[in-house]
């Protein structure tokens, strides 16, 4: 079984040069040398690139739709030309397509590049991080920004190590779950509102919205705060996700998987996610029976597969008794 995240809810959200130097500015130590009334110049790659040869006036590789870097190399390079071959190389580059510039290393900027940059309305930046520092942190943390998003409602929680979105209807018993969970020394990510982001385009890691962090809804009961009630050891921020466990209502009428060779899995933001249906009824233990779906998903991982080797063993026993069965028809006759 195979099935989709509503595409609605899959955002890909425009970055812009003021959120990267509000979310990020501290981080990479930036600081605003010209052109703070054009911040809101759109991102539309998330990569950090270095003019190198551009500068020297071969420009057939360069894309300028990035934000552009000078290190070290580049001012030195700059220092070595003449003014007007310099101003030529520079207004040949910094175009208005260019989000913005970032001065990275020790040296002084070269006056023309503040005096261009402020002709074209690009933002420049200056910081006191090495080239190799600003472009390794500054890549990161503009894929991050860039990446996919989807909102999920549902409680995540991490059971043996293992990242688990618990789902279902309203009121069929997921906060109650998670914290029977909780309370036998797993750990809570989120309630309720879960946000999911791929990372690396190979998983995807959720965490909930800052205004209801540590924080659950327990009907009868309302608002409680795990990290104080059970300690901080019973939270953290963000999880990869392993697995969905969907509650739902006991059918009688209903098929439910009594082997588990057939595996089912969601897809996420591209991802496929194991997913398992847990119906719920009276007398049922819930969280033990998240831990038990927790458990087998971790020796699966292993490769070892309960059911497939219950199969194994079924087929091999069959085919012994066929053999049993032929050999007494051969012995009669």
């Amino acid at each position: 079984m195979k099935g989709k995240t509503n595409p609605s809810f899959m955002m890909y959200m425009d970055v812009y040069v003021i959120d990267f130097f509000q979310k990020h500015g501290q981080d990479l130590e930036l600081t605003i040398l010209a052109c703070k009334e054009h911040l809101r110049r759109k991102i539309p790659k998330a990569e950090l690139h270095r003019p190198g040869l551009s500068l020297s006036g071969f420009l057939k590789k360069f894309v300028p739709n990035r934000l552009l870097v000078f290190g070290n190399s580049e001012i030195l390079y700059l220092k070595e030309l003449e003014k007007d071959l310099q101003k030529e190389r520079l207004q040949a580059i910094l175009t208005e397509e260019i989000p913005a510039v970032i001065i990275a290393g020790k040296y002084v900027v070269p006056p023309l590049i503040p005096a261009i940059c402020k002709e074209k309305g690009i933002p420049l930046f200056k910081t006191s991080l090495s080239t190799i520092e600003f472009l390794s942190m500054g890549n990161f943390l503009l894929a991050d920004q860039f990446a996919p998003t989807t909102t999920c409602h549902g409680t995540l929680v991490e059971a043996f190590g293992v990242g688990v979105l618990i789902q279902g209807d309203s009121s069929i018993g997921k906060s109650e779950a998670a914290l029977g969970l909780i309370e036998r020394g797993h750990r809570l990510i989120s309630d309720d509102v879960v946000k999911m982001r791929l990372r690396k385009d190979a998983f995807i890691e959720g965490t909930g919205p800052e205004l209801n962090k540590h924080m659950m809804e327990i009907r009868g009961i309302g608002i409680i705060n795990v990290a104080h009630l059970y300690g901080a050891v019973c939270v953290r921020s963000s999880k990869r996700l392993d697995l969905i466990v969907k509650l739902e209502k006991w059918d009688d009428h209903a098929f439910y998987d009594r082997i588990g060779l057939d595996e089912k899995c969601i897809e996420m933001l591209g991802v496929n996610i194991p997913y398992h249906i847990l119906p719920v009824k009276p007398g049922r233990d819930v969280v033990l029976l998240i831990e038990t779906i927790v458990l087998n998903h971790r020796l699966k991982s292993m490769g070892y597969h309960s059911a497939r080797e219950f199969n194994v063993k079924l087929l091999e026993t069959i085919s012994r008794k066929q053999e049993e069965t032929k050999s007494e028809t051969y012995s009669e006759s």
